[in-house]
């Protein structure tokens, strides 16, 4: 089994990594990694349904699609994710498939003195207590499963990034459980309390590495190549991260000095498909020239600003600039 050496904490090229050792690599590979912050989303998600917009726009928190499935997650510094991809078992199932990857984790961190376990089909909890969300890929003959381990992960940024009013949206996509999640620092007995999350990953990597025959190696000129391309032309990307999401209806109202907004949109494959806008405001021109005018323009705070923006608000609406507007569509 090769175990991965990942230094590198671009979120991007992280994902990206991910795909390129299911689908190209032939051996049974381990890979311990870290994420700069970031929101991962599940492939079938509603990436912008997800999102506390406003928080990530405001830290530059990246948002990256996933190849697994299963909900949305915060990463940081302080979570370590950790990655099996090996052959499918025939006739394995996905609860067979979590049981097999999480066992030897689960085996090292009682060997910290944590008591952690497999509750339900894909979490590890601490005393009912969540700290790793765990998915699955199957690709041909082989599978990839990988977690989180919070660490010393900030749940502050964890909250404030993840959207918990996802009501505005109305779509098939899957949403997120929130659970209650604690860091694993937190149940470390007191003289391993002196733990760096750098010292839990050569831990985790040496009692891993160490239960069978792992050729510990990084990546080669050859896989960096074909992983920045994969970086490049799709994870890094927004049609894969935002434009992929599925269809879905999004409503919002706000209340502004000059008068009552309620704006209703259909989005498809990330673009605007459909704009209704309603209010008590007055106006000197109809309003179906703002609708009509972001009708195809992607579903992001800067495109519908973009789009705004030529457009003489105040003869529609009132005293508003564009990206005062455009906030109330996102």
């Amino acid at each position: 089994m090769l175990c991965i050496v990942d230094s590198c904490t671009d979120p991007y090229w992280n994902l990206s990594a991910e795909e390129y050792l299911l689908a190209s690599v032939k051996e049974p590979v381990f890979r311990l990694w870290r994420n700069a912050p970031s929101v991962i989303v599940g492939r079938y998600q509603n990436a912008a349904a997800e999102i506390n917009s406003d928080y990530v726009r405001e830290h530059g928190t990246a948002v990256v699609r996933r190849l697994t499935g299963g909900g949305a997650v915060f990463h940081d510094l302080g979570n370590v994710n950790y990655t099996f991809a090996d052959a499918k078992v025939p006739g394995e199932d996905t609860s067979a498939m979590f049981r097999r990857f999480t066992a030897p984790v689960i085996k090292a961190l009682r060997g910290l003195g944590v008591d952690a376990s497999l509750e339900g089909r894909n979490d590890l909890v601490i005393d009912g207590r969540k700290f790793s969300g765990n998915a699955v890929c199957v690709h041909g003959d082989r599978v990839l499963q990988h977690g989180t381990l919070l660490f010393s992960a900030s749940v502050a940024d964890l909250s404030g990034a993840l959207n918990t009013r996802p009501e505005k949206f109305i779509g098939k996509s899957v949403q997120s459980n929130r659970s209650r999640v604690t860091n694993i620092s937190e149940h470390l007995p007191a003289e391993r309390r002196g733990m760096s999350v750098e010292d839990f990953i050569r831990y985790m990597q040496d009692c891993l590495a160490g239960a069978g025959d792992m050729e510990a190696r990084g990546y080669t000129a050859a896989e960096r190549e074909a992983i920045d391309r994969l970086c490049r032309e799709k994870y890094s990307t927004w049609q894969w991260n935002f434009g992929n999401s599925p269809s879905y209806g999004f409503n919002q109202t706000r209340r502004f000095p000059w008068g009552f907004v309620e704006v209703s949109l259909d989005v498809a494959v990330g673009v605007i498909r459909s704009c209704s806008i309603r209010g008590d405001y007055f106006f000197t021109r109809p309003t179906e020239d703002v609708e009509h005018a972001l009708v195809g323009v992607p579903h992001t705070l800067e495109a519908v600003t973009d789009a705004l923006s030529p457009i003489p608000l105040n003869d529609y609406f009132g005293p508003v600039q564009a990206g005062e507007l455009a906030s109330l569509f996102i």
